[in-house]
């Protein structure tokens, strides 16, 4: 039943819905474009990051704009609009003469901001699929495109880039945003929520929001949100001990670039496959903790380049089906969608991103203190910690509900 609900409620298309985030943020900002292009303008390396990070902002505080994608119109509309603006604002910026320019950052900012009227409205409408199976199909594959488009538009763009114009790149971002927007149309209908009188939606509004966050039962959640496992913060790390493991060129740009993205992407992917009878947080934990064992084969393995390659090659995979796993836990904690569905989702999806934040610290730190080795130790170690502890947690506090029939 939960099989062909999920063909029913079409779960696949959130696959094609999450690209435009996926490229801006995945791509553009964060998956190498700008950082490249920035340095062939002369930028330094301190320079790049400094700017990359204030044009990644919008992906941690996009909770503050977002809940505007549960009214006036559906969320569908709102996802095609909040694209195709985007796409619009990066042709633009991308014709500057200069990308580090004050016009082109704000053009590209403010792209980033639309585009995460794309996560909100996918949350708001995964949170209103009626089916378990549904729900949980459209996470694994959600995350898979967010993961797999990210890094093929990333690809083409850098490859493109010394093929054609700063102008006609802007155009190949522009339409990698904003075509696969078009699969909306063949969304799962969703009917609009609406009530007479503003006072009666925002009694609403706050009603949900206190059942999914003010009670006892969101706990266990909220930590599945915060601890330190599953966050891949390794991940964008690995590059700078690769040449410790005799790894260095075109092997890191493809294991850590294209490669990397496409056996995360599958990672989500497989999750969709598997069907398990546990609660969505408890196999985000053993998920978590497999995770953790592969990156201990880059911290205890030998210096070699094929415990890299093993390594990395597992780690990816295992990060990508954490994600899916991850996205299952959000859909788990927000419940129906109800008329707040997409703010509701912004809001848990955000904090979400407070242990990729500081496990970047923590790997760091590892990093410098014990070399290479460091790197991986701190993300097993830290990680596989948390996710046992709270993997713990929730068997104990509630076993009845750890398998469900």
């Amino acid at each position: 039943m939960d099989e062909d609900g999920a063909v029913k409620e079409r779960a696949w298309i959130f696959g094609l819905l999450i690209a435009p985030s996926a490229v801006v943020a995945n791509g553009v900002i964060q998956g190498g474009v700008l950082a490249y292009l920035f340095s062939q303008q002369g930028m330094s390396s301190g320079e790049q990051s400094k700017l990359i990070q204030w044009l990644a902002l919008p992906t941690s505080l996009y909770f503050l704009w977002s809940p505007i994608t549960d009214f006036f119109v559906r969320r569908r509309t709102w996802l095609v609009a909040g694209a195709w603006v985007a796409a619009v604002l990066l042709a633009v910026a991308f014709r500057q003469p200069h990308l580090s320019s004050q016009g082109s950052l704000i053009l590209i900012l403010i792209a980033a901001c639309c585009t995460q009227l794309v996560v909100s409205s996918c949350g708001g409408m995964m949170g209103a699929l009626r089916s378990d199976g549904a729900r949980k199909t459209a996470g694994s594959i959600y995350q898979a495109g967010s993961m797999g488009f990210g890094a093929l538009s990333a690809w083409l763009m850098l490859w493109m880039s010394s093929r054609t114009s700063q102008a006609n790149l802007g155009l190949v971002a522009a339409a990698c945003t904003a075509l696969p927007t078009l699969a909306a149309f063949a969304a799962p209908a969703q009917a609009e929520i609406s009530d007479s009188r503003f006072a009666d939606t925002m009694r609403r509004v706050w009603g949900e929001f206190k059942a999914t966050f003010f009670r006892r039962s969101a706990i266990p959640y909220i930590l599945c949100m915060t601890f330190p496992m599953a966050s891949g913060s390794a991940i964008g790390l690995l590059t700078g001990v690769a040449k410790a493991y005799g790894v260095n060129g075109d092997s890191i740009a493809w294991m850590n670039g294209l490669g990397g993205g496409l056996l995360t992407a599958a990672g989500a992917a497989v999750m969709s496959l598997i069907h398990y009878r546990m609660r969505a947080a408890v196999m985000y934990m053993v998920v978590a903790l497999i995770s953790c064992v592969m990156s201990g084969i880059l911290w205890l393995g030998p210096l070699t380049p094929a415990t890299y390659y093993v390594g990395s090659t597992l780690y990816f995979f295992t990060v990508g089906a954490c994600y899916a796993m991850f996205t299952a836990v959000v859909l788990e904690f927000l419940g129906d969608s109800g008329k707040s569905g997409s703010g509701r989702y912004a809001i848990i999806n955000s904090l979400g991103n407070v242990p990729v934040l500081y496990m970047l610290r923590v790997d760091g730190w590892g990093a410098d203190r014990w070399g290479a080795r460091g790197l991986s130790g701190a993300e097993t170690v830290v990680g596989g910690v948390g996710a046992a502890l709270l993997l713990g947690y929730l068997l104990l506090n509630n076993p009845a509900k750890a398998a469900e029939a």
